[in-house]
């Protein structure tokens, strides 16, 4: 699985625990609605940490929690 995949499995893995949409998670996060979606739809090859900390500070958890998924295990990411 590449990177970005990763973050866009992992950004609905947390609407879905915290009971967001991913438009209200735009809205409430300061991040505009079309960035999030193209993150979503793997239209954006790197995506940016800063977007990733909005999301987190807005649904309350760390960086690190973010990351803390098998998603981001060495052995299940490619180059």
């Amino acid at each position: 699985m590449l990177f970005k995949e990763a973050v866009s499995h992992r950004i609905y893995e947390l609407c879905e625990k915290y009971h967001f949409t991913p438009n209200k998670l735009a809205e409430l996060s300061a991040v505009a609605p079309s960035t999030l979606q193209d993150m979503l739809l793997l239209k954006v090859a790197n995506p940016s940490s800063f977007v990733i900390y909005q999301i987190c500070k807005t649904l309350k958890i760390t960086i690190k929690d973010f990351f803390d998924s098998n998603l981001f295990l060495p052995e299940n990411l490619e180059d």
